[in-house]
């Protein structure tokens, strides 16, 4: 059976949206090589007390640099001055120009500081003019600003184990008695609430997840919630302040944690300080948005005139506003943030953003949202603790659910995002989500070809995002690029149909085998099977070089076998089929039927 015989009947995903098609891929390129640039490359990435910093920057482009410095701040005061050296210089075929790098070391740094500075370049033969990178900006008022500090956490011990559940409130469950408001289409609100959730929580429990992250709770007028009023209350369609503090206990009764959905980039246009400040022109409040020409010019999110950006420069009080949020719902027991948009605020604001946070509660854990490449992500190592995996998403789309790359561009792929991020980076991994296409869907509603993505998603150290309904089988009618929107992937959950118990007891039993890798420990991988001819895979995972458990994968639509070399174990057992198998002389035949997986591991 061919790799193209196991394509998708559906054509598109849009987990990157334009970004990824290549005349989009170019323009995001020449944005990241063209003028002076830092983009927060340093190293290591996460700096420790004592360690030196090595910056990058590369000059492109039009204009001549002829010398590039850094003023740097520690902990406020001790500003100095760092001067870069030329480094080499490459040629772009993209930008069809030179880029010269540019290298510089800033001194030990103890433990504790916290370190800001601006870059820029001396423009070469004019009097005084100095270009700051990135933002290509040309004074130091409104330059962009780099940080950093030597008290990074890495994330909390607890996260290593983490099953995340996520949960999109206004879909999920009205509460018990309750029906769901005849909404006529998806946009409209449907009725589920924190209620709905707590009468879920044994059903969540019972599958495994220990850890629930809720969409955006908090009061606004969508039913998304990406768009808040205010961020101090629930909105009162999904309950009170009192009911999510309930949650918060019941959660904690049964040992497991909560994360909420934060957004600290934008919110909505009725926010009562931007509806103040859009109608007078002396608002205490006009100095948190950005303005093109006052009231009616502002930069908002992606130019949604309902989402006004915030701005988030340093000392303001409307970052102040949105640290103490985040102190406040803390303080209530929440046990840590998804971070939605996370590129659009300052790297600088991240950084005192965690501190904030792991003052308040050392233990908190603070994943961002950034829908960027990988580069891009491993630029806020040192801020939050990691960012959501989307690199690894598509590649699990790609391979499982549209058939579009074969068994060993996913291993070259694997091999490298694993080994890409620092020690101490985390990277929660998810099949799907709110924004993109159901997995389920976009596999043309194969059981199989989802539970072959499951197990890999499982079975890799990234910890596992479910999204709400997947592990049910919830699907969608049409496509997200069909031009409906992003709301065909936020169906409610019909808690009536139980036609894909089949798929809801694979994450069951992957759930139990979840427990079984410690990925908190030093694990290594390494493959012992590839063949995209007869599209098998497989791997082991091992400690101090002795194998601990072994993945295997058939995507063909024909039962497969294939030889293993397991070493020294006498006995195995699959953890999916519950079957125990005995290698000889080392070696296992390994039977496996069409579309399925295997969890092998010593008895």
């Amino acid at each position: 059976m061919t790799t193209e015989q196991f394509k998708s009947p559906v054509l598109d995903d849009v987990i990157y949206g334009h970004q990824i098609k290549a005349e989009h891929r170019t323009s995001f390129h020449l944005q990241t090589i063209t003028g002076i640039l830092h983009l927060n490359r340093r190293s290591p990435e996460i700096p420790q007390p004592g360690q030196t910093q090595r910056l990058t920057v590369t000059t492109s482009g039009h204009i001549p640099f002829e010398k590039v410095i850094a003023c740097v701040t520690t902990n406020g005061i001790n500003e100095h001055m760092i001067h870069f050296d030329k480094g080499l210089v490459e040629w772009d075929v993209l930008s069809w120009s030179y880029v010269r790098y540019w290298f510089a070391e800033l001194p030990v740094i103890s433990k504790g500081a916290h370190v800001t500075y601006q870059v820029s370049g001396k423009v070469a033969g004019m009097e005084d003019i100095w270009i700051y990178a990135d933002n290509q900006a040309e004074s130091s008022e409104s330059a962009t600003i780099f940080s950093f500090a030597t008290d990074f956490q890495a994330a909390p011990a607890w996260s290593a184990g983490a099953l995340i559940y996520h949960i999109f409130i206004d879909r999920f469950d009205p509460g018990a008695g309750k029906d769901w408001l005849p909404a006529a289409s998806l946009k409209d609100f449907h009725g589920g609430t924190l209620q709905g959730v707590i009468d879920r929580l044994d059903y969540l429990q019972a599958m495994g997840f220990n850890t629930i992250w809720l969409s955006p709770v908090f009061a606004s007028p969508t039913h998304h919630g990406y768009d808040s009023t205010d961020l101090f209350n629930v909105e009162p369609r999904f309950g009170s302040n009192e009911d999510l503090e309930r949650l918060i206990r019941e959660v904690h009764g049964r040992d497991m944690r909560i994360i909420l959905d934060f957004v600290p980039n934008h919110w909505s246009d009725r926010h009562p300080t931007f509806v103040h400040a859009r109608e007078n022109a002396d608002s205490p409040y006009r100095d948190w948005y950005l303005w093109n020409e006052w009231p009616n010019d502002f930069v908002s999110y992606f130019n949604v005139q309902t989402m006004p950006k915030l701005n988030l420069k340093p000392g303001s009080s409307v970052r102040q506003h949105l640290m103490n949020a985040a102190r406040f719902w803390l303080q209530k027991g929440v046990d840590g943030f998804r971070l939605d948009h996370a590129e659009g605020p300052p790297h600088d604001f991240w950084v005192e953003f965690r501190g904030v946070c792991l003052e308040e509660n050392p233990e908190s854990w603070l994943f961002g949202e950034i829908v960027r490449p990988p580069n891009v992500l491993k630029s806020y190592a040192g801020g939050m603790h990691g960012c959501l995996d989307f690199a690894l998403t598509r590649a699990l789309r790609q391979t499982f659910a549209l058939g579009n790359w074969p068994l060993t561009q996913f291993e070259a792929f694997l091999a490298d995002h694993l080994s890409y991020f620092p020690s101490g980076y985390t990277g929660p991994a998810f099949l799907d989500n709110h924004d993109m296409n159901r997995f389920f869907f976009l596999a043309g509603e194969d059981t199989d070809r989802m539970k072959l993505a499951a197990l890999m998603l499982y079975t890799l150290p990234g910890v596992p995002v479910v999204y709400y309904g997947t592990e049910r089988g919830l699907s969608q009618d049409r496509s997200c690029a069909s031009g409906i929107g992003l709301d065909e992937a936020r169906k409610p959950v019909n808690w009536d149909d139980d036609r894909k118990k089949d798929l809801q007891d694979y994450f069951l039993r992957l759930a139990g085998i979840r427990r079984k890798l410690p990925f908190a420990e030093e694990l290594t991988r390494r493959v012992v099977y590839l063949d995209d001819k007869q599209q098998c895979y497989a791997f082991a995972w091992s400690i101090n070089e002795r194998a601990a458990a072994f993945v295997a994968f058939n995507l063909d639509y024909r039962p497969q076998s294939f030889r293993l070399k397991v070493g020294e174990f006498e006995k195995l057992k699959d953890l999916i089929s519950e079957t125990e198998l005995s290698p000889l002389n080392g070696e296992l035949e390994l039977a496996l039927q069409a579309k399925s997986g295997a969890f092998l591991i010593s008895t």
